[in-house]
């Protein structure tokens, strides 16, 4: 089983360090973005742990500097569901930070039951999808003053299921919660790509990552047989930390060899879904976005 598991999941490291640079990793208080924010604190980055519960995401602080000698890490309240909470947290990270080099989009929930955020979109894409994209959008000053910066976005392999449903985005006509997370995740994709397009003459560039099927908190949701099946082939699931390789790696790569708006997975360029190579639908998508939010976003 070793073996097996050892071709499905290659390692990869890096001893780029990272002193004097910014990151916000959202969602960081459990799973991937813990351990993103982990192996950044031990390159010497200054981390912000963005999370929604303070108490979790104060104690993943204290774990990341017990275990990482010198780490800087700070935990910030953060609920990519209430835009008054994200409008709260960027005011925080311009009254308290110099500098922001790279935004890590990571947070996310997958496959709940039908629910709203407080400004009344489906779950799943509002918190996965139009969270992220406003806080990128109240953080691009700050990339754009800390150039070079990067944005990454964490999607998944679950896009290649996903279709833009613009005239349901909310799902209120119908929800199924796996399609409302494969639209939400394709939605991360497209929203990189037309992202990069804008802010590439800004020094800021960014990068969609699927990390992989990874044994995290996320699949809390999931169906009884489908958990069973999830146990038995438990060996071929990445670890939290495994799962984390890739944003890393579009962390720490030289520019040289990365390529704004593109799909990363394993630590290298992926090809996304044919839908996600559609920049009608990516466009179409930003302006619908703008406008649901409130902002005018050039």
């Amino acid at each position: 089983m070793q073996a097996i598991r050892s071709l499905i999941i290659p390692k990869w490291s890096s001893d780029v360090q990272l002193e004097g640079k910014t990151a916000i990793v959202t969602g960081a208080n459990v799973g991937i973005g813990k351990e993103t924010a982990k192996d950044l604190a031990g390159r010497g980055a200054r981390v912000i742990l963005a999370c929604r519960d303070m108490a979790k995401g104060e104690q993943a602080a204290r774990d990341i500097m017990r275990e990482v000698k010198g780490a800087k890490v700070v935990a910030r309240q953060l609920d990519l569901a209430d835009t008054k909470s994200i409008c709260q947290f960027a005011e925080n990270i311009y009254s308290n930070e110099k500098t922001l080099h790279y935004l890590i989009n990571n947070a996310g929930v997958a496959m709940c039951p039908y629910s709203t955020t407080a400004d009344g979109y489906e779950m799943q894409f509002g918190v996965n999808h139009l969270g992220h994209f406003f806080l990128t959008f109240l953080l691009l000053d700050l990339l754009k003053h800390s150039a070079p910066s990067r944005v990454i976005n964490l999607s998944s392999l679950a896009h290649t299921m996903g279709k833009i449903q613009f005239d349901d985005l909310s799902s209120e006509k119908s929800y199924h919660p796996v399609r409302a997370y494969a639209q939400s995740k394709l939605a991360n994709v497209l929203f990189t790509r037309e992202l990069a397009k804008r802010i590439e003459a800004l020094g800021v560039t960014a990068y969609s990552v699927d990390p992989g099927t990874v044994d995290t908190e996320i699949s809390r949701h999931l169906g009884r047989p489908l958990v069973s099946i999830t146990k038995t082939l438990a060996f071929l699931l990445k670890t939290p930390a495994e799962g984390a390789y890739t944003t890393i790696y579009c962390v720490v790569t030289p520019e040289p060899q990365m390529v704004t708006g593109g799909y990363y997975k394993d630590c290298a360029s992926a090809m996304t879904a044919r839908a996600g190579q559609d920049d009608g639908t990516a466009l179409k998508l930003w302006a619908v976005s703008c406008q649901l939010l409130g902002i005018r976003w050039r």
